[in-house]
Order: C-alpha cells, then structure tokens, then sequence
C-alpha cells in the first residue's frame, strides 16, 4: 500500500505552539518503538501535554473534558493493536448486487467487485496497517471533535456537542474499523475522506441506532422482536450502496446481525424483461429494466416477509441477487447457488432502491412530464403494498440536479469494465439514464416535499448532497 504524503492527515492538525510541535515530534517517534515501549513514552510525554492544555484553557469545553481525556486512551489502543496485529485481517462478507457498487471517492482499488466472493458482489481483501512505514504527525483527540461537531448532519440526527464527547471513544472506534474497511491510512485522510466517515457514515449509523432502539424498546420482555427495516431511497450512483455497504459492516462489527437489499434484487429475470418489452410496444420507460413494472413483486414480497420473520438463531435464508454485468449490462437475476445467506436473528434490514417511496400521481401530471410515464404511474400504485408497508424508518438521499445521475452511473460502468466485468459503453449508459429521468423530474419533487409513501416524519433523516456526494447543510 503506498505511503500517503506528509500533506495529508487524519483528524485535523494543531497549532504551531511550541509544545504541541514538540509533542507531535513525541507521537511521531511511537511508530518506531515496541508497543511496551510506547506505552510508557505515551504516558510520560502525552500526560504531559494534556496537563499543559489543560491548565490553558480550563475554563473551554469544561463539560466535555473527561470524556475527550478517555478517548485519547482508545485513541492509543487502536494505534497499539495496529503495531501488533498482522495485516492479513480479512473483512466481515458484505452482500450486495454484483454491480454498481464501485466507490468513486476513494482510491480505484479500495472496492473490488467480484461475484464469485460469496455471492457478496464485493472481494474481500486484506487489511493493511494503519501506520505508515515512517514516522508521522497524529494530530489531537480535541481536533477530531471540533471537526465532528463541524458536520453538516449533527442537528438532523440529534446530535450535541456533549453527546459526540461523551462518545468519542465510539467515534475513533467507528473511524479507525472504516479506513481498515475501504482500506485507507487512519493517519493520512484527506479532508474528503474524513468527512465521507465522520461527517456522514458515522453520524447516519448513530441515527439508524436510535430507531433501532426505539423499535426495539416498543416490545415486550420475551417477546420476538422482528428486525427492523430501514428503506434507503437515493437516485442513481449517488452512494447509498457505498453508505449501506459501511453501515452494515458497522452493525456486524458490533455484533448486530444485519441483511441488505436493493429494489435491483427483484427486477424481473432477462426472460420477464423481455415479456414486458413485447406486452408494450414502443414504451422506452419499459424497454430495459428500472422503471415501475419492471420488478417481481410477488417475489419482493415474499422475500421481505421471510426475513421479517428471521427473529431465532437457527433460522437462515438466502437473499437474492441480480447481476447487472449480464446480456452484455441489460442483467438478469444471479444463480442461486451464488446468493448469500444470512442467520437470525436479525436486527435490522437496510433495504436501497433509487425509487422507494415513489407515489403515483394523477395521470395529467405525469403525462405532462412525458405520456410515456402513464402506464408506469400506473404500475407503481402496486409498490406501496410490496416495498414501501415493510418499512418503518427512511433515510433519502437529495440530489440537487437529477443529471448528476448520467455521470455517477457513467463512472459506475467505467470502474465495471476496468474490473474486467461487462458492462455498458458510454452511448448505452446515457441512452439508459435517459429512461429514468422522467421518473425523476415527475416524482422526485413530492418524495423531498412529502416524504416517502406511508413515512412517518418522526422516522425520517433527509440528506442532501452535493454533486462530490458530499452532504451539505440545508434548511
């Protein structure tokens, strides 16, 4: 893995006081000593300096100073196991489709996609160490926490300043088990990398914790708890399978048993496609799949109650899985021999689909945005009862611009096909984004006004992004 450059850093940078300069250059050396060694260096030279910031500024974030002093501790462990763990720690299988899931942000060989791992659609890979192979700056606990409570996200899911102190220990935990995850220097984080995980995919696990808490806490002692099902509505290529991908390995990390799926894993199979095709002539919207009419409902439905129902240990299932590589990029459901499987009891469900939470609208509004849309409005009055009923807490991901979508799916293909994978040209991904725009300018507007079909406010986290699929503050 190669070393990042002096430039980069993890948490934030301190000032250029004289003592912290001179503490850096102390922390700096603890990668070239023994664990042991380090461990006593640490508390003779740190302690001191926090000693020193103390006495400076007592009177500054008084509530919270017990808590950051804490996690300093957890800060050492993390940077300790690292010096004496091998790097050949493999990650936690991880299920989803087997496309469409590369992650443009990061580095292009942090995500590979591999259907033959597991029937998972991503290889598992090795774990590197989080230190560098030379000495380097590692910037203060203080830093990290002021950058949290700089996140755009930190009103909407209910955090405080006191709260992220009081847990700041999770936070290192959370951030450090994530760059092991996309496999990215702890130490070396670019300021959008820091933010991808401390803005955004921390901060929405905290808040998915809360619902489960509240779902969980409506049952009675004894009683089975069904897992809850957190619906994940966001347009194409704008990152919900790359978020989901980090909240479900954050869940198994921390011992709760998790399954995901996507509205892609009940499109219709390449034979029901190509019905459909035939049953409406000239339809672009229902030429290829994506579109209201397009998924197997029966088999949604059916699924989704199979896995509300995984509430024991010994029960298992398989999750189905759809292979977008197929027909030269038209897809076809996957084998089942290559479908994951997952045990009870489950927790939670995290379920993503570019159009969950779609209501139809009156067939003059829709005909005004293209007649063609018509008979797909009509169709997506059956999905409230297939998708959108087993769903009890919603997270939607808001875009600015419905055309950022031609150019996220257009890198999505273009990491396939650098993966080795089939996948579309450049003219069949604009050709195929095109067959989805009308469904975005029609429906879009009173999803982000309303909410999803049948969401509850009180159970609803609206994030908006930019086109870096960044979140930003809106009101």
């Amino acid at each position: 893995m190669p070393i990042a450059q002096p430039n980069r850093f993890a948490f934030g940078s301190f000032s250029s006081s004289s003592t912290e300069r001179e503490t850096l250059k102390n922390m700096a050396a603890l990668t070239t000593l023994t664990p042991c060694q380090a461990t006593s260096h640490f508390n003779i030279r740190i302690s001191h300096y926090y000693n020193q910031k103390q006495n400076q500024n007592q009177n500054v974030y008084i509530n919270q100073t017990k808590s950051i002093h804490k996690a300093k501790s957890s800060l050492l462990s993390f940077a300790f196991s690292s010096l004496s763990a091998k790097s050949t720690s493999v990650i936690p299988a991880t299920h989803f489709s087997t496309s469409g899931s590369s992650s443009s942000w990061l580095q292009d060989n942090t995500m590979n996609l591999d259907a033959s791992s597991s029937g998972s659609g991503l290889r598992e890979g090795p774990i590197y160490s989080v230190f560098p192979a030379k000495p380097a700056e590692v910037s203060s606990v203080q830093d990290l926490y002021e950058f949290i409570c700089s996140g755009p996200l930190m009103d909407k899911v209910g955090l405080t300043a006191e709260k992220v102190a009081e847990s700041i220990d999770k936070w290192l935990f959370y951030g450090s088990k994530l760059c092991r995850l996309f496999q990215l220097n702890e130490l070396y984080l670019t300021v959008p990398e820091k933010a991808r995980f401390y803005h955004y995919y921390i901060p929405v696990f905290l808040w998915c914790e809360d619902q489960i808490s509240e779902h969980r806490s409506k049952f009675k002692d004894g009683e089975e708890i069904p897992p809850l099902v957190i619906g994940f509505s966001a347009p194409q290529g704008c990152g919900k399978t790359t978020l989901v991908f980090a909240l479900d390995y954050l869940f198994r990390i921390t011992n709760r048993k998790s399954a995901t799926l996507s509205i892609d894993d009940f499109y219709l199979t390449a034979e029901g496609q190509a019905k459909l095709r035939e049953e409406n002539p000239g339809n672009a919207l229902l030429e290829l799949r994506g579109n209201a009419g397009s998924h197997d409902l029966p088999f949604s439905v059916e699924t989704l109650t199979a896995l509300t129902k995984l509430t024991k240990e010994v029960m298992r299932m398989k999750l189905p899985r759809y292979d977008k590589s197929a027909y030269r990029g038209k897809g076809d459901r996957a084998d089942p021999s290559v479908w994951p499987e997952v045990e009870g009891p489950l927790t939670v469900i995290l379920y993503e689909g570019w159009m969950l939470g779609f209501k139809s609208l009156p067939a003059e509004v829709v005909k005004a945005v293209d007649p063609q849309l018509e008979t797909v409005n009509k169709n997506l009055e059956a999905y409230y009862d297939a998708w959108d009923k087993f769903i009890k807490a919603w997270i939607v991901i808001k875009i600015q611009d419905p055309s950022c979508v031609y150019r996220w799916r257009l890198q999505a293909e273009v990491a396939m096909r650098e993966a080795g994978k089939p996948g579309m040209s450049d003219e069949e991904v604009e050709d195929f984004v095109s067959r989805y725009l009308p469904a975005y300018k029609a429906y879009l507007p009173t999803l982000y006004s309303e909410g999803p079909n049948g969401s509850d406010p009180n159970h609803l986290l609206v994030i908006e992004i930019d086109e870096g699929r960044n979140p930003i503050l809106f009101e």
